[in-house]
Order: structure tokens, then sequence, then C-alpha cells
């Protein structure tokens, strides 16, 4: 009959109650299993936060770089703002003024007008030593063939003409390019298969349309023939092709698969904040480490790059200013790694951290009071912050992190200009919940 007690009234009590119907060894092995189970979950816990905390840490700077790629790669104005400063870059513009001057001079048979001129002098009649003169002129010429020569590059390499001209042949080649490996667009050049094939129907239309307006009428019943020609065949065209889509593909899902694995890492650790501080840290070593991988693959360019294919000053002028948009996201992001985990310290219980946020509020409740006694009061308002003040400055903090992410494209100039207005409009209402007009006596109106 005691079992059928114990499925009545009062086999239904709480926990508690039922806990407390234990004898004392019951009891201590209750709690012995629970703490046990506890200690598995936490375990379980940490072991799946730090799994996840690898993976983000690897594919942190692998998302960066593959960013980098894809924009620079397949978008055509972020490729041409990245080309764009060669053209009026010194190193670059001497080398491509001399190289361009080789070629020129080298077609220029100098020795062959020496001798024209040598032969002119002897069939004039010109005395014997003025004749034999004209046989040591072809030093003198070259070097003023290769002075005359380079002056004219140079004015045509240094004007606004070549920059304009870069820039645009920069971007029709790479919107050429990328119209091809992706099959979108309508450029003139376009893949069909294996080959590369060139539209040449504007040419054609170009041609029936001047003959017509010149005289020859019958041109406008020229048919319409095949107005593509095949300018070469790429055996791994497709492997391009696939390349470039997987490089989109990760591109854009990298960097979210990278954040979703952070997020995930801090929630399923039983500390969030020292995993917040984890991984902001992480994250900024392996920046970190990525900007040292430049420096060093920046070394090994420099020594692969001989000098008379290119000299070495113009070689680390393009090295520097194809990667600077790579190196300004690492910079940013390291520097958001910085402020993330110091501001998971200063929220945390360290003599430090409450020093500086006891400090903090005595500073903007010392503002709020000298408001107060000029006659400024927020009243109600400031009351209202006041018991919301967690709220509130979780809603800045978060509108700050939403604002770099919906940036195009952050610099550190951005992230520290996001983090001034963030403070600012913290210590605001900070100030402004203080400004209530209530006594020093009375009680805060942040205590519910």
């Amino acid at each position: 009959m005691a079992s059928g007690t114990a499925s009545g009234p009062s086999g239904s009590g709480t926990p508690a109650q039922n806990v407390q119907a234990l004898s004392a060894e019951e009891r201590a092995e209750y709690d012995r299993l629970r703490r046990a189970a506890q200690v598995r979950h936490r375990n379980l816990r940490r072991v799946a936060a730090s799994v996840l905390l690898v993976l983000t840490l690897v594919f942190a700077p692998l998302a960066v770089v593959a960013v980098w790629v894809h924009n620079t790669v397949a978008d055509t104005d972020r490729y041409v703002q990245t080309v764009a400063p060669l053209a009026s870059t010194p190193a670059v513009q001497n080398a491509l003024v001399n190289r361009l001057t080789d070629r020129v001079v080298d077609q220029v048979d100098v020795q062959a007008v020496t001798n024209s001129l040598t032969k002119l002098l002897a069939d004039n009649g010109a005395p014997p030593r003025v004749v034999d003169t004209s046989k040591a002129l072809t030093g003198p010429l070259r070097s003023a063939v290769q002075t005359v020569v380079h002056r004219v590059i140079n004015r045509v390499v240094t004007s606004d003409v070549f920059k304009e001209a870069w820039i645009a042949g920069n971007r029709r080649a790479q919107s050429a390019v990328v119209g091809m490996l992706t099959g979108e667009g309508q450029g003139a050049l376009k893949a069909q298969g294996d080959t590369v094939q060139l539209d040449i129907g504007v040419v054609i239309d170009q041609v029936k349309k001047r003959l017509v307006d010149a005289g020859f009428e019958k041109a406008s019943a020229i048919p319409q023939v095949d107005r593509t020609v095949t300018l070469f065949r790429a055996e791994k065209l497709d492997k391009a092709q696939n390349a470039m889509r997987l490089l989109d593909i990760v591109g854009t899902w990298l960097p979210v698969l990278t954040l979703a694995l952070a997020a995930a890492a801090v929630w399923a650790a039983p500390g969030h904040r020292v995993m917040l501080i984890a991984v902001s840290v992480g994250i900024g070593i392996m920046m970190i480490v990525l900007l040292v991988g430049l420096a060093v693959a920046r070394r090994v360019y420099l020594d692969s790059v001989p000098p008379s294919a290119l000299p070495p000053d113009a070689a680390a002028a393009i090295y520097d200013t194809v990667i600077r948009f790579l190196r300004d996201s690492v910079r940013m992001l390291l520097v958001v790694s910085v402020i993330t985990a110091l501001a998971a310290c200063l929220y945390g219980p360290s003599r430090a951290a409450r020093a500086v946020r006891s400090g903090a509020e005595r500073g903007t409740t010392a503002a709020g009071r000298a408001l107060t006694r000029v006659g400024v009061r927020t009243g109600h308002a400031g009351q209202w912050l006041a018991r919301h003040r967690s709220w509130t400055s979780g809603v800045t903090i978060g509108a700050g992190v939403l604002a770099l992410v919906l940036w195009n494209r952050p610099t550190v100039g951005v992230v520290v200009l996001v983090l001034v207005l963030v403070l600012a409009v913290l210590t605001i209402t900070a100030v402004l919940a203080a400004a209530t007009g209530r006594s020093a006596d009375e009680p805060h109106p942040s205590v519910p």
C-alpha cells in the first residue's frame, strides 16, 4: 500500500519536496550524480566551444584572403581601383618609360643611318677625314635617338592621358575576362566550350554603315554571316570557369561561416565573456600572423623578380599597390579584435574593470548633476534611461556593430569613427540619466 500512497497526491509534489523525502544516503547520492551530470555537461560545452574556436581561427585568415581575391578578380570597379595608382607611381612609370624606350630604339637601325651618311659624303666628294669621322657617329647618334625617344615617351606616360588610357584599358580587359569566365555580361569576348571567341558584330555593323554612307547602297544587303571569330582554344578553360565559380562561393560564404562559428563558440562556452575574449584575441593573433605572412611573401616576390625584368623599386610598388586593400582589411580586423577584447574585459569582475566602470559612472553622474544645477533636467526621460541602462547600452553597441557589418569595406579609420560615436552616445545617455533632478539622498531610479 505504500506504493499506492506514493503514487497519490504526495507523489506529485515539487522536486524539492521529493528530494527532502529522501534519506540522507539517497540525497547524498542524488547530489553526487547531479554534480557529475553538471560537470559532464560543462565539459562537453568546453570541448564543443574549443573545437569551434579552433575552426574560427583557422577560417579567419582564409576568409579575409578569399574576400580580397574575390573582390579583386570578380569586381571590375574594385580591380580598377586596385591597379589605378600604378599609372601614377614614379617607379612604375620609370620602368615603363625605360622599357618602351629600349624597344623603340631597338627598331631604329642607327648603323644603317650612319652607313648611308658615310656613303653620301663619299659620293659627294667629301674629304677622307670627314668620311672617316662619320663612321664614328653610330654611338652619339644612338644616344641622341635614345634621348629624344625617352623624352617623348616620358612626356606621354606621365600625362593625364596615359592615366585615363590605363584605367580604361584595365576596365575593358577586366570586364572581358570576368564575362568570359562567368558567362555573364554582353562583352565581345565570350567562351564557347573550350574556345574563346570574339564577337565582331559591332565591327560588321559599322562597316556596313560606313559603306552605305560612302555611296555603296548595296552594302545594306550584306547577309548576317557568322559574327564570331575564334581566337584560340583553351584546354583548361572549363577548369578556370569552375575555379571562378568556386571563388565566388568561397568569397561570399566563408566569411559568413567564420562569423557563425565564432558566435557558436561564444554561445557554447560555459563562460560567454571569457570565450568572447579568447575569440577576439585569437583572431587578432591570426591577423598579426597574416600580416607577417604578407611581409614574407613580399620579400620572396622581390627576390624572385630579376632586375632585368623589373627594377626592385617598381616590383615593390606593384606588390604594395596590389595588396594594399588586403593589408587594410587585416589591420581593420586586428583593431576590431583588440576593441572587442578590451570591451569584454571591461565588463568583467576584475579590480581594474570595476575601477574603470566606477570612474566612468562617477564622471557621468557629476556631469549630470552639473546640468541639473544649471537648470537642465531630463525628468521622466532621464529616469527611463536610468532604469533601462543595460538595454540602451546594448542597443547602442549593437548599432555600432551593425554599422560596421553593413559598411562597404570598412577601414581602420571607419572603425575608430564608429567607436568614438558609440562611446559618445553611451556617455550622453549616462549623463542624461543622471540629470533627472533628483536629490542625492533619493533612491536611484535604476533600482526597481
